[in-house]
Parts: structure tokens; sequence; C-alpha cells
């Protein structure tokens, strides 16, 4: 690592940490928009005005990934291994369903609008399953350019972003139950594009009605069996892409496969074993009030990456596309949930 490179890294920390310490005090005093909500828009704000990004990149990519990853895992500690495989099958109708009626909205709007077949595909991959780990997943195995991939990335941010802000407002509208955060959770966890979202949107319903990280557990649990679904998309792209042009497009599972995943399973068993030992709940109580605090600094983060000027300047039809993707997921996910009794 360069010392060029070492001072973009810790530019990029500062930065993130400089405005995710006042949106997370912020978030416990109005608790109704939430910390995570207040450090996206403010990173948001601040990308319009911060001219030379590259000063800062290395350190707020690090954020948005690594650190938004290292939350999640230590949501693992607190939570009974079982009630995640519970909670796992209880939303595998739900994610199947959503994720098939994404994939087919992104592949018939693309050819009547007349999308670039591999932003059209990204769009369709990245809303269905886990907004930028997907893109970045499928890009290589179908030839996606750099460009490509910023547009896919950037219209799956803005509707993460939307999404964040007005989903908890919608359960309110709608009458998800606030005792309690199993179906917002489940909704967050299936109808949001992006991990980060999904942990924006399932803390600030945490927030709004004093259910510690309950919705959050519930969340991601749910969001992370869906991640899961990169393996066989990610498979059938390449077998796709090797029938139609005859070159090898291979892809190995290690390549795709979502790494974290194991640790935050790796966590929950640490914490049913403990628990089964008679090591009180309350022990990981510390874990997961750092987890919501990293939480808080990758939304910092994930504002900064977006740009909205240029995707409003230059992704009208990508953003119509995305726009579909986004109702037709919440929708499908609201009805299932609807069907079987959830809400």
């Amino acid at each position: 690592m360069t010392q060029s490179s070492d001072k973009s890294m810790l530019r990029g920390i500062i930065l993130c940490l400089l405005i995710s310490i006042p949106a997370y005090i912020l978030g416990t005093r109005f608790p109704i928009i939430g910390g995570p909500v207040i450090a996206i828009l403010a990173g948001m704000t601040i990308a319009i005005f911060l001219k030379d990004r590259t000063s800062f990149g290395k350190g707020i990519r690090f954020v948005s990934k690594k650190v938004l990853q290292w939350a999640v895992i230590l949501l693992g500690f607190g939570m009974n291994l079982s009630v995640v495989a519970e909670t796992g099958l209880q939303s595998l109708p739900i994610i199947i369903s959503t994720i098939t009626v994404s994939l087919l909205v992104a592949y018939l709007l693309s050819k009547v609008l007349k999308i670039q077949k591999n932003t059209g595909t990204l769009i369709g991959v990245g809303s269905s399953i886990c907004g930028g780990s997907a893109i970045a997943a499928a890009s290589p195995v179908i030839g996606a350019d750099d460009e490509e991939v910023a547009q896919a990335i950037s219209v799956i941010f803005f509707f993460n972003v939307l999404a964040a802000i007005i989903f908890p407002v919608l359960g309110t509208v709608i009458g998800f139950s606030t005792s309690n955060g199993e179906a917002f959770g489940i909704f967050a966890g299936t109808a949001v594009n992006d991990t980060s979202s999904v942990t924006a949107c399932a803390s600030t319903w945490d927030s709004m009605w004093g259910l510690g990280t309950e919705t959050l557990d519930k969340a991601v649990t749910v969001k992370l069996t869906r991640t899961l679904a990169i393996i066989p998309i990610t498979l059938v792209l390449a077998f796709i892409r090797t029938k139609k042009e005859g070159t090898g497009s291979k892809v190995s599972i290690r390549s795709v496969f979502p790494f974290f995943i194991l640790f935050f399973i790796l966590a929950s068993i640490i914490t049913t074993i403990c628990t089964a030992a008679g090591v009180p709940e309350s022990t990981f109580t510390p874990f997961k009030t750092l987890s919501k605090f990293m939480i808080v600094l990758a939304m910092a983060a994930i504002g900064l990456n977006t740009d909205i000027v240029k995707l409003v300047r230059t992704g009208g039809k990508p953003l119509l596309l995305g726009l579909s993707c986004w109702v037709s997921i919440t929708a499908v996910s609201l009805l299932i949930q609807h069907l079987m009794h959830l809400i």
C-alpha cells in the first residue's frame, strides 16, 4: 500500500466517522428518522460538494463494504441458531417469489425500453438479490464494462436510499405490528435491495417503536438467506453466456460466495452454545450496540458514494427499470406476507 493510498484510506474513514457520530447521536434523539437515514442523507449532501472524491475514495469504499459486513457478523451474537434457521425457512417462499418477479420484470422491461442488455441484467440481479454485491458478482460473468456497472449500482443505491426513508412510514400506514419486529423485519429483508438499506430500514423501525434490535435481527437473517441466491443466479448467467458465445465464462463458487454469512452463522452458534451453558443474553448486548453504530457508519459511506446529480442526468430509462423492479418486489412481498397471514 502506497503512502497516498494510506492517506486516502485514513481520510475516507475519518470523513465517515465525522458524519456517523453526530448522525448516531441525532438518531437516538429522533428515532422516527433514525441514525442510518440521517447518515445516508448527510453523506449524499456532502458528496454533492465534495470535488475531489479520490482523496477519500479508498476509505469510503472500505467502510461501505467491510464495516457493513462486520456489523452484520456482530448481529449474529445474541441470536439463537434455531431462530436463524426458522426465520430463513419462513421467509423462503417470499424470497423465491420476489426474486422471480423482479428478474422477469427486468428482462421484459429491458426489451420494451431498449435498455442495454448488460445494464438491464445488472439492475434486475441487483434489485432481486442483494444490490451492489450481486452486481459485483454478476458483472464479470456477463462481461459488463465499468460504465454499465456504475450505472446499475447508482440506480440500485438510489432506490435503497428511498426504501430506507419511505418504508418505515409505509409500514406504519399499512399497519404492521409495532409490538414486535417480525412482520416488518421480513418485509425489509425481502423488499429492500441492498444489505445496507435493509439494516437502515430495520434499525429505523426498531428505533421508532422501541424494539431494541428485534426487527434488525429478523431482517438481517432474511436478507442473508436471500443473498445466497447470488450463487445459482451467477452460475445460470455464466451458463447462458457460454452457450450463446461459445466462450468459457467459468465461475467458481469461491469467487461469488458471500463468506461473511458463514461468520454470521458462526457468531450465532457461539451464542447458542453460550446461552445453553448459562451465559446471560445481556452479555451480548455490547456487540449489538456496536453493530448499530457500525451500520450508521456504513450508511455515511453509502451516501458519500451516491452521485445523485449524475444519476438524474444520465439514468432516465435505467431509473424507470429500477423503479419497476422495486415496486414489483414490494408488492409481491406484501402480497405473499398477507397470504401467509404475517400481516
